[in-house]
C-alpha cells in the first residue's frame, strides 16, 4: 500500500484512468484495499491504512453539497467515522459549475436579506421587469446596469454576509454539509484529480473582492453570481446562480 508522499500531501495526482460519475468515486472507495486513487484519498484524509478494517461509500440523491458520503471503521473502534465528499467532475480547465441555485426569495428568507437588496437581485434575475429605459436585455438587468447607489447597496450586503453566503453555497449545513471537495477530471485515461478540505475550498474560492464582472455579474471571489438563464425558456431560468471554476483547484 502507498505511504504518503510529497504530490499527496499536496493533494493532487494523476490517476490511471479517469473518472465518469460519483458511483464511480464511491466504488473506488469500496474497493479501497486494490484501489491505488482510493488509497491516496483516504491517506489525505489522514487515516492510517493498516487502521482500517472496512470503508463503506454510497452515493447520496437530492440536494445535498455532499455527493459521496464515505464511512470508515477503523480496527479495535466501535465509533465509525464518517467523511461527506463533494465530487466535482471536469471535461476541462475552464468549465464553469453550478454549486447552488434558489429564487431570490429563497435566500432572502435563508440570509436575512433587506427589501431594497432583494428588489435589486429580483430584477437581476428577471423575476421582476427591468426599470430602466433600453436594458440590454428585456427580460432583467445586468449588475453594471442599476444605479452607483444599487450595486453600492448590493456589493456591501455581500461583504457584510461574505462568510455565510459562501459557507452555504459551498459547503451547505447540517449532517450533510461537505468537508472535502473531489475535483476529477471526466476523461478515459490519463486523468487528473485533487483533494482538498472543504475550509481550504472556502478560503480559496471565497476570499478576494467582492464586486462586479466585466460581463455584468456580481462576484465574490472566485465564486460567480448571476442569472442561471437558459432552461429552454422555463420559469427556473429566473433563479440566483452561484457557480466555480472547480478546476482551478489543479493549480494551487
Amino acid at each position: 500500500m502507498p505511504t504518503l508522499i510529497n504530490s499527496v500531501q499536496l493533494g493532487s495526482l494523476t490517476a490511471r484512468r479517469g473518472f465518469q460519475n460519483e458511483k464511480e468515486v464511491a466504488d473506488k472507495f469500496n474497493n479501497w484495499r486494490y484501489d491505488e486513487d482510493a488509497q491516496q484519498w483516504l491517506l489525505i484524509m489522514n487515516y492510517d491504512l493498516k487502521d482500517i478494517e472496512h470503508v463503506d461509500a454510497v452515493v447520496l440523491g437530492g440536494h445535498y453539497k455532499t455527493d459521496v458520503q464515505v464511512q470508515v471503521t477503523i480496527y479495535l473502534k466501535t465509533a465509525i467515522d464518517i467523511r461527506n465528499l463533494q465530487v466535482k467532475l471536469v471535461s476541462n480547465d475552464n468549465g464553469f459549475n453550478q454549486i447552488e441555485r434558489r429564487r431570490v426569495d429563497k435566500y432572502a428568507t435563508l440570509w436575512n436579506m433587506p427589501a431594497a437588496v432583494k428588489s435589486i437581485l429580483r430584477r437581476y434575475t428577471g423575476e421582476d421587469k427591468p426599470n430602466i429605459p433600453n436594458p440590454k436585455d428585456v427580460r432583467r438587468m445586468f449588475a453594471n446596469e442599476f444605479s452607483d447607489a444599487e450595486q453600492r447597496l448590493v456589493i456591501e450586503w455581500l461583504k457584510q454576509n461574505k462568510i455565510l453566503i459562501v459557507t452555504d453555497v459551498l459547503k451547505g449545513r447540517g449532517e450533510f454539509a461537505a468537508e472535502w471537495m473531489l475535483v476529477a477530471q471526466k476523461m478515459e485515461y490519463n486523468a487528473r484529480w485533487v483533494l482538498k478540505p472543504m475550509n481550504f475550498c472556502l478560503n480559496f474560492f471565497g476570499n478576494g473582492k467582492v464586486g462586479i464582472t466585466n460581463r455584468g455579474n456580481f462576484h465574490i471571489g472566485r465564486i460567480t453570481i448571476q442569472r442561471k438563464g437558459g432552461d429552454g425558456g422555463r420559469d427556473t431560468a429566473k433563479d440566483l446562480q452561484f457557480k466555480i471554476n472547480p478546476a482551478e483547484l489543479f493549480d494551487c
